[in-house]
């Protein structure tokens, strides 16, 4: 039996019993114009509403027991009338034979009256019934589909009914048609800023996880049982109350000490920079990280941008007015950490977090606003060292790096990737005019700010109050254990990594997968062909590097194996109930992992994101799309559902990440992944025509009064159209080679509009107003309603389908296209 899907036991309910009320008929073969069939027995999930209580989750068939018993019957009913030939059986059993007479003409003469009428009489009854018998077979071959009336099938369509506000007219609003009741029944609960069909497959993942966690095996490996040891330290609430404040109070002044809680050593900037960089990971002033050479994607580079900033954007610092609600709450919040730090009067406190916040608006105003850095040939510079030293000499680069990376030797004619020169000469001009004590200030505040949340209730407390400011979240008692499970899947997610996969993901779901990106590719492909404003050099070159896109499904490779597993993490060691030190060893001990791989080559074999998460990403220096197993779940796959919802789900996230490789970003690289101008100018300037129209379009998009940033959301707008385009073509593609499918009950829906609902309905979502206005002033991708009225409102085929007028919103008559 697979293991990729669990879901927990289903009652049947009143509308189900409705439901099937209303197709008695056809199942007991009583329907119009069909063949009776004898009655038979059948059994229904509970899809409508779950018991209560905790019960054993249910697993799913295996994809091949499912998906070769849906194949099969399909192919049956194809194969069942095709030509007629002499001795044919047909569909009812009767066979007809024609037979030459023996005797030609002389025969017919010795036939009476009678008999010569007879004949004549049977042969026109016998070109009736092979006229009626090809009729019928005819009307075989167009019928449209039957109906599924399978448990899965069953329990999708209570599903996609109860999320549907069918009152709604499709073709005016879609993302409301498809989200309606979904929107109705789920408020943003207690405790969140934004919930949506990711965050209830977040927390069934985190649900098994927690059950992974709190009950070891032996069979475990080593990186293993240190995520157990790391979880149950930061579950033992006791010891860490018993704690309070003192390790980070300790932390602060074996670092030199903080002007706030007490004295500080005048004389410690460099030291006090290295150490928090490189022990702790926080990023004052600056990042420093080891990534691949975007212009030499076989190599590992160090690479300097810019960073600093304690809220989550430049613009809640340069526009006051706005966020002055958030800006009062971050300092209320800085003032409260440094009391339940040992700081004392908040007269003395206040002025100098006062002075920290000014100086993160300094930042601000020379932070280059994202949409300005999304061309990655402009904004990518390589320097040396010693270049480095005369463009920010504020730092004192070499003893700099040689500490951060030790025992790697750095030396001045070490290259360096650095994606704002501007800022960092900026950014060492306020260094070198700023007082010590304000930047020491700064220094230890991004580790307090960073660290709190590893010690007793009064620091949650803060931390709950700010988050109510900055995103609307309301304060809750969420269980402790949710906490845990996040904190631990975050910095350990690999080492756990083996438990979740092994608990819930099929291993020929992997085939599966890889079945499903090969049919998205080749749709892709296709779609690049038809391309008008492309020349055919680029072309050529865009369906070499489509082609070349690797797929990494699931999870790499080594977490399988305990001994590498072991081996990865072998230099961390997780100390029994003591969180805030097990947090603190980890961050030092990723850095050691980040340092080494200064002189190795970039691996395939490392994700950017663990087993567990419910996200996929397209990494441009490899060439890659990665879909972790979190995500290769309902609603996005299921191996019973429809094949329609499956490639207006899973199908949409692998056509998104595929595009992501020819975004305004992505095209960039070629398929070796390596920045370079491979296109013709001639084919750059189309593409940018096109693009204009997507981000005029997206411009005009609006939540609560405020605009979406049409240029900072392209790449991922070009994403959401293309692979809506793609998987589209790609189930086009399955049904004319395995024929149409089953339609679901009762929506009145042809299989295509379940398509474009599928994608949908994956996207229904809420968020608070604070955290919409967050979302679109940092995150790259649109609004969830407009990730989906965006794209079907640039499909042809969504408005043929829904038989939407031209003009109207949802089929308007300018479209924008790119892939």
């Amino acid at each position: 039996m697979g293991k990729a899907g669990r879901e927990g036991p289903w009652v049947l309910s009143e509308e189900v019993g409705a439901l099937l009320a209303q197709f008695q008929p056809e199942l007991q073969g009583a329907g119009p114009g069909s063949a009776r069939c004898p009655a038979v027995p059948f059994l229904l999930p509970a899809v409508i509403s779950r018991s209560s209580g905790r019960r054993a989750p249910r697993v799913l068939l295996s994809p091949q027991q499912e998906m070769s018993t849906y194949k099969r019957a399909t192919l049956d009913e194809e194969d069942l009338v095709d030509s007629l030939s002499e001795g044919d059986v047909y569909p009812n059993g009767l066979q007809v034979n024609f037979h030459s007479p023996r005797s030609g003409q002389k025969c017919w003469a010795a036939r009476t009256q009678v008999e010569k009428r007879l004949l004549v009489l049977v042969a026109l009854l016998a070109a009736g019934l092979v006229a009626c018998l090809a009729v019928l077979g005819l009307q075989y071959r167009t019928r449209t589909p039957s109906v599924c009336l399978s448990e899965a099938c069953i329990s999708v369509t209570s599903s996609i009914l109860s999320s549907m506000d069918p009152t709604v007219d499709p073709c005016q609003d879609f993302f409301t048609y498809a989200c309606g009741g979904w929107i109705k029944a789920n408020p943003v609960p207690d405790g969140h800023s934004r919930w949506g069909t990711f965050s209830n497959l977040w927390e069934h993942n985190q649900a098994i996880i927690k059950h992974l966690l709190e009950n070891s095996t032996a069979s475990v490996s080593e990186a293993e049982r240190k995520a157990q040891v790391y979880y149950r330290a930061c579950m033992n609430e006791t010891r860490i109350e018993e704690l309070k404040a003192k390790p980070l109070m300790e932390l602060i002044e074996k670092l030199g000490g903080w002007n706030i809680t007490g004295p500080w050593d005048k004389d410690n900037f460099q030291d006090t920079l290295q150490v928090v960089t490189s022990h702790y990971r926080t990023s004052p002033f600056f990042s420093v990280y080891v990534s691949a050479d975007s212009k030499n994607s076989n190599s590992n580079v160090i690479q300097v941008d810019q960073s600093g900033l304690g809220l989550p954007s430049r613009d809640y610092y340069l526009n006051k007015t706005e966020n002055e609600k958030v800006l009062t709450g971050y300092l209320n919040y800085m003032v409260q950490l440094g009391k339940l730090l040992g700081g004392g009067d908040e007269d003395n406190i206040r002025p100098q977090m006062q002075q920290i916040l000014d100086f993160e608006t300094a930042l601000a105003n020379i932070t280059i606003p994202q949409e300005k850095r999304r061309d990655e040939e402009l904004i990518y510079h390589k320097v040396t060292a010693a270049e480095l030293q005369a463009l920010a000499p504020a730092i004192n680069w070499l003893p700099f790096l040689n500490s951060i990376f030790h025992p790697v030797e750095i030396n001045e004619s070490e290259p360096i990737v650095v994606y704002d020169k501007e800022y960092l000469g900026q950014v060492s001009t306020l260094i070198n005019t700023t007082d010590k004590c304000l930047l020491n200030n700064y220094m230890i505040w991004n580790l307090v700010r960073k660290t709190s949340s590893f010690l007793d209730q009064r620091f949650q407390d803060a931390d709950e109050k700010f988050m109510e400011v900055m995103y609307g979240s309301k304060k809750t008692c969420l269980p402790r254990w949710k906490f845990c499970v996040s904190d631990t899947e975050n910095n350990l997610g690999f080492a756990l990594g083996p438990m979740f996969v092994k608990a819930t993901f099929a291993e020929d779901s992997k085939n599966i997968a890889s079945e499903i990106i090969l049919e998205i590719k080749k749709a892709f492909e296709e779609s690049l062909s038809t391309l008008k404003w492309m020349d055919e050099d680029t072309r050529k070159s865009a369906k070499e590097k489509a082609d070349a896109i690797y797929n990494m499904i699931g999870y790499p490779n080594f977490i399988m194996d305990p001994k590498e597993l072991d081996k990865v993490f072998n230099d961390y060691t997780a100390v029994p109930d003591l969180y805030f030190e097990n947090a603190m060893r980890f961050f030092n001990f990723s850095w050691r992992v980040t340092a080494d791989q200064l002189r190795k080559a970039p691996n395939r074999d490392q994700w950017s994101m663990t087993p567990p998460m419910v996200n996929a990403y397209y990494s441009p220096t490899k060439n890659e799309i990665v879909f972790p197993a979190g995500i290769l779940q309902a609603p996005f796959y299921t191996r019973s559902s429809p094949k329609a919802l499956n490639f207006g789900g899973i199908g949409v996230v692998v056509g998104h990440e595929l595009t992501h490789a020819f975004d305004d970003q992505g095209r960039e690289y070629d398929k070796d992944g390596n920045l370079r101008p491979w296109w013709k100018n001639s084919s750059v300037e189309a593409f940018k025509q096109q693009t204009e129209c997507m981000v005029g379009q997206y411009g005009n998009y609006s939540v609560n009064g405020e605009p979406v940033n049409g240029r900072h959301t392209l790449g991922e707008n070009i994403a959401d159209n293309g692979g809506l385009k793609a998987a589209y073509r790609a189930y086009q593609n399955w049904v004319k080679k395995n024929g149409a499918e089953q339609t679901l009950p009762t929506l009145g829906l042809t299989n295509n509009q379940l398509f474009f609902l599928g994608f949908a309905q994956v996207w229904c979502s809420v968020r608070t107003p604070e955290s919409s206005h967050e979302g679109l002033i940092t995150d790259p991708h649109s609004p969830s309603r407009f990730r989906v009225i965006g794209s079907i409102s640039n499909s042809r085929e969504f408005s043929e389908h829904f038989q939407c007028p031209p003009g109207s919103p949802m089929n308007p008559h300018h479209k924008c296209e790119v892939w």
